[in-house]
């Protein structure tokens, strides 16, 4: 049964950019908590154990802003085993007054993954998929990438791809194995030339390729930029300039919650110069008509 949707006439807002985090300690590795551990180190983030799905919602509903919630599968590159994309839905499901469900599936998965991707939108009401091309090693147009994102454009969904450094990896040995080049934002132009209907989301301030972000979506009319993972103080001054500008109708709040809450990216973005008919597009309007609600 595909899941009911949120009144977006009541919220105050749609966060684009949350994660679902099964309880800690439930993972088949030990591997993954001490992960979640450095990146809440990092971010100083107040969760000692990242929230459920059923506690992310309950957070959502008492802020009354709807929220974009997707798992990572990363399982070829990091090993860690992924959160199951149906058990996810599920649970956001029993939670849609608040909760609209995105997937993740690792592109390695080639067939397997794109037979996965058409059952999720036309059976679980997925409307989108979350892709990290630095967790998952892989350039975002290489063409094994290519029959997950053709199920993805036919099915009408949306691709949202983590871009630039944002602190996943961050002061653990190596960078966790985790190679910044993947997340370049000029390799997704070739995909958005590719997909020209599959609308495509930027996530988070690209540094340091903050231009190139800017370039591809001012160029390519599926792209849209979201605003997660950092805190609105250290946007640079071109990224502010563009959301209040060029790119007004493409920029999409997004918080990364649990890392940083949407009260945190709420109140830092009410203290940046943002024109007043702006701020309104960003926190809501460019996201609902994005994801056609």
């Amino acid at each position: 049964m595909l899941p009911k949707i949120p009144n977006l006439d009541t919220v105050l807002a749609i966060d684009i950019h949350t994660h679902a985090e099964e309880p800690c300690g439930t993972h088949g590795d030990d591997g993954y908590d001490e992960f979640q551990a450095r990146m809440a180190e990092y971010f100083k983030s107040p969760h000692k154990h990242p929230p459920t799905v059923p506690e992310t919602a309950a957070y959502y509903r008492a802020k009354n802003i709807a929220a974009v919630i997707f798992p990572v599968d990363a399982e070829r590159e990091t090993g860690f085993r992924r959160y199951n994309n149906y058990e996810m839905a599920e649970l956001a499901a029993q939670n849609s007054d608040v909760l609209i469900p995105f997937a993740s599936i690792d592109p390695a998965k080639g067939k397997l993954g794109a037979r996965e991707a058409r059952d999720l939108i036309e059976n679980y009401g997925i409307r989108g998929f979350k892709f990290h091309p630095t967790m998952q090693g892989f350039y975002p147009n290489d063409r094994m990438a290519y029959p997950l994102y053709e199920a993805i454009a036919e099915g009408g969904a949306i691709a949202l791809f983590h871009t630039g450094q944002t602190g996943v990896g961050s002061g653990m040995p190596g960078g966790n194995g985790m190679r910044l080049k993947f997340s370049n934002p000029m390799y997704i132009d070739d995909v958005a030339v590719d997909f020209p209907d599959m609308p495509i989301i930027l996530a988070h301030p690209s540094f340091p390729w903050q231009e190139e972000a800017l370039s591809v979506a001012t160029h390519k009319p599926n792209v849209y930029i979201d605003l997660s993972g950092w805190s609105p103080k250290y946007f640079p001054p071109i990224l502010v300039r563009y959301v209040n500008t060029i790119l007004q109708d493409k920029m999409l709040f997004g918080s990364d919650w649990p890392v940083i809450s949407p009260d945190r990216w709420m109140s830092d973005f009410a203290k940046l110069e943002i024109r007043d008919e702006v701020r309104p597009k960003v926190l809501k309007q460019n996201a609902r008509r994005l994801l056609k609600m």
